[in-house]
């Protein structure tokens, strides 16, 4: 009887050291645009636009958070328990799609999943999305944006949008505020650049 103690005692001391802490939850993000500061009275776009879905590179087209440190800029990484609720590439072309539509740019604003024939093609690239540690914390967004005529295949607009935005605090979720503030203002200046086709 004394021996099946002892074997007990021994056996909860060898539970009680393979217990490890518990691992940290998971973290989901969504892209939150704000809305347009006004509709446009008419349609700069006589027709319907279609937005693909956005490309990017294979770590910034993953769910997980990317970041880099400001000491080693050429480096990229990726959370583990940070992640985007959709790939970014879906999250920023849905999101475009909402605020072109509110500001009303174009007849309408559609996605390649209507399968219907548009006006105009929009596409876009991401080149960065990313939070920026270290001594100099950050949030950067650069974006590429083009829009074509689909009848003629003319290019009617090309350009690179990049702004970096310091987040209020040193969380993920302060960085993930900066990224939706950068994106609000970028939407903005796209729309604003549309009205001078």
């Amino acid at each position: 009887m004394k021996a099946v103690r002892n074997l007990a005692f021994v056996l909860a001391l060898v539970l009680m050291g393979c217990a490890q802490p518990p691992l940290p939850q998971d973290h989901f993000y969504r892209v939150a645009v704000a809305e347009p500061d006004q509709r446009l009275q008419s349609p700069h776009l006589n027709g319907t636009l279609e937005v693909a879905r956005f490309l990017a590179d294979g770590l910034t087209a993953g769910r997980p958070i990317v970041y880099s440190d400001s000491g080693e800029p050429n480096s990229l990484f990726e959370y583990h328990y940070h992640f985007w609720v959709q790939a970014p590439t879906l999250l920023l072309r849905d999101a475009l799609v909402e605020y072109l539509r509110a500001a009303g740019v174009a007849k309408a604003v559609v996605t390649p999943e209507l399968r219907v024939d548009p006006d105009f093609a929009l596409a876009g690239k991401i080149h960065r999305l990313e939070r920026v540690v270290g001594a100099e914390p950050n949030t950067v967004v650069a974006l590429e944006l083009s829009l074509r005529e689909t009848g003629t295949d003319r290019l009617l607009f090309l350009e690179t949008y990049r702004l970096q935005i310091a987040p209020v605090d040193d969380s993920v979720a302060g960085a993930v505020n900066a990224i939706n503030q950068a994106l609000s203002r970028l939407f903005a200046d796209f729309t604003a650049d549309l009205s001078r086709i």
